[in-house]
């Protein structure tokens, strides 16, 4: 509905008799926590197997005994298989611990203190700079502000980054010294960076010769249907031009297993994985070699990946579902509130022009919390104030319902409390 056609007097009305039903919703006293992508315990369930078989695991399979010192870039089978999954060699990926968020904070880490393949350490330079496309991860962001690093908010569009304008700044800039990238299914927009744009990306020519593109490829077998979305192998791009040392990737178990708790890997140019590696040497000896070995008997093979995956989008497809139908129901043909419909990954990007701080702060007051307004851009910094990232996974289907009950009505009560503002704005000039 265009509320801003209405008059005051009956946007007061409409106004009324939302919140009425809001404050129903209110009184339900319901706690639904929708703010990060996690899996629900029916999730987390799938792997269990991978425990209740561990002491049958054979803790020799790579020649060396998992259970002690050694193999410090993982365990071979480990590094076999998640090549495989990214489309690299063994020897171009490190099979780490839990967290790729940690790797990639390692990566950061390392290039402020001691630079990148001999060159200088970002933190002796007058400024570091990082392209960040927005929407995006709230936590890549959060690792710039970290170590200081300037952000430069890039719009995401359909296809992925505008690369005619991430193509100026990195030939124009030396201080731009990294993009981040979620190229599969990417948060919260989920959507598939095209072929054009992989190509572009591993092309890039930029000032800086220590400029390295974050590839975070962490939903890279997430879909939630049957046919799964092509993502072009940069890696492949990347040989071809010679660019291979540009690319940093990082991938990931934690929504395969047991988030936090699986194998998280790094993915490379020999060039950078043994540079990686001399650097980690100083803070351990080597990775959880026994979980490494637990993933590989479990997880088996790539095609053995896909059938536990299609496990978990069984669980979750119904759930976006939902979202679509309902929201489809509220808002039929508005354009003021729009919402992606994406194929797989964790998150809904819904936005709602000039609201959205409103709709996050109604909804948290009716027990349906959501990540703040603001998180999916560099500094918190929504120009629009529209982006509101959904994670439905963790709720139920019944939980999921009465959210976006409470959802549908905060977003009625902004929408109406703005145009009455602006009615009666109108009104009062024109006396």
């Amino acid at each position: 509905m265009d509320y801003n056609s209405l008059p005051a007097d009956e946007l007061e009305k409409l106004l009324k008799q939302e919140q009425k039903a809001y404050k129903k919703l209110q009184k339900a006293d319901r706690n639904v926590d929708m703010t990060r992508g996690k899996p629900s315990k029916e999730q987390l369930d799938i792997a269990m197997p991978m425990l209740e078989n561990a002491a049958k695991c054979d803790f020799f399979m790579s020649g060396v005994d998992a259970r002690n010192y050694g193999e410090p870039a993982g365990v071979k089978q480990a590094r076999e298989l998640f090549g495989e999954l990214l489309g690299v060699k063994a020897d171009e990926v490190i099979a780490l611990d839990g967290s790729s968020l940690d790797i990639m904070y390692n990566v950061v880490q390392f290039a402020m203190q001691f630079g990148v393949l001999g060159s200088t350490p970002w933190n002796k330079l007058e400024k570091v700079k990082f392209i960040c496309p927005a929407p995006g991860y709230d936590r890549h962001f959060a690792i710039c502000e970290n170590f200081g690093i300037d952000m430069i908010t890039v719009p995401m569009l359909s296809d992925g980054p505008d690369m005619d304008l991430v193509e100026q700044l990195v030939r124009d800039d030396e201080s731009v010294k990294g993009i981040w990238c979620v190229p599969k299914y990417s948060n919260p927009t989920g959507i598939v960076f095209s072929d054009k744009v992989v190509e572009r990306m591993a092309n890039l020519k930029p000032k800086a010769k220590d400029f390295r593109v974050f590839w975070d490829n962490a939903y890279c077998v997430h879909s939630l249907y049957d046919t799964d979305d092509k993502l072009k192998n940069i890696f492949d791009v990347a040989r071809k031009a010679g660019t291979l040392d540009m690319i940093y990737c990082f991938a990931s178990t934690a929504k395969i297993t047991f988030a936090g708790s699986g194998v998280a890997v790094f993915a490379s140019s020999q060039n950078n994985v043994k540079d990686m590696l001399k650097r980690l040497s100083f803070k351990r000896i080597n990775p959880n070699k026994v979980n490494q070995i637990l993933h590989v008997e479990f997880l088996k093979n790539v095609d053995n990946i896909k059938k536990i995956m299609a496990q978990h989008a069984a669980i979750l497809r119904p759930k976006f579902d939902l979202f679509g139908v309902r929201m489809e129901e509220a808002f039929p043909d508005d354009q003021n509130v729009t919402w992606s419909t994406p194929r797989g990954g964790y998150f809904i990007s819904l936005d709602v022009q000039g609201a959205a701080k409103r709709i996050v702060e109604l909804a948290n007051e009716a027990g349906v919390k959501f990540t703040a307004a603001g998180s999916t851009f560099p500094y918190r910094i929504d120009d629009n104030d529209s982006n509101i990232r959904i994670a439905p996974s963790v709720p139920s289907l019944e939980e999921m319902d009465f959210a976006i009950d409470v959802l549908i009505s905060s977003i009625k009560i902004a929408l109406i409390e703005e145009s009455l503002k602006i009615a009666t704005d109108d009104a009062f000039f024109n006396e």
